[in-house]
């Protein structure tokens, strides 16, 4: 079936395009720029399913993390349109999958752990892969990422460096010199397949179910 791009696909796949933004803008904290390219017909839409939607977006804001780039493909969709509702011209009524690569740098993950979204998290790593809390900063020096807690009795924070990869469907972190490791919580709704990190950014591969 062939891709379309949804500004010249036609009124009913126009709409559901426009509906498909919305409802991906409703789920984030910020977009900055967001394109969509539809796999199926205007046919298959009155059916009330799609083959699917590939999605590009950079500078967006989810849960308080930002993410540089998202580069994502769903699976099959089931839509329901109801043009009667311009602010939900579309439902999405079944579960539906998404893979892709997502990439973070390292100077906005520093920012996200020191909020009071993602403090816990950053907290945690510390206090498994250092033994000291709180987490002071975070850094990603080409393929290492560095950790800094702060000591109360000094001014100087402890450093320490470790490597990272994908394990487990999560993301697993490694002190590079005691060899200890820690398996990120991840959401039992996403499996991450391929981490690595590249000039300052943590790239992500992985798949993920979502429930609208």
């Amino acid at each position: 079936m062939p891709s379309m791009n949804a500004t010249s696909s036609g009124p009913l796949l126009q709409l559901l395009s426009n509906g498909l933004q919305l409802w991906i803008r409703s789920q984030c904290d910020d977009v900055g720029e967001l394109k969509l390219t539809l796999q199926g017909s205007a046919l298959q839409l009155l059916r009330g399913k799609l083959d699917g939607v590939s999605l590009t977006a950079r500078k967006v804001s989810f849960q308080k993390l930002p993410l540089l780039r998202a580069e994502l493909k769903t699976g099959a969709l089931r839509a329901h349109i109801n043009p009667s509702h311009p602010g939900q011209p579309i439902q999405l009524s079944h579960p539906f999958n998404i893979d892709g690569e997502v990439v973070l740098s390292g100077t906005d993950l520093n920012r996200a752990f020191a909020s009071d979204r993602w403090r816990w998290l950053g907290d945690l790593l510390s206090e498994q892969l250092i033994g000291l809390t709180p987490l002071r900063a975070l850094s990603i020096d080409d393929d290492l990422l560095e950790l800094q807690a702060a000591v109360i009795a000094t001014q100087d924070p402890v450093r320490a460096r470790f490597g990272l990869q994908a394990s487990e469907g999560t993301i697993e972190i490694t002190h590079l010199e005691t060899g200890k490791s820690f398996l990120l919580p991840m959401d039992p709704g996403i499996h991450i397949q391929h981490a690595h990190l590249k000039a300052g950014q943590l790239i992500l591969q992985g798949k993920a179910i979502v429930s609208p």
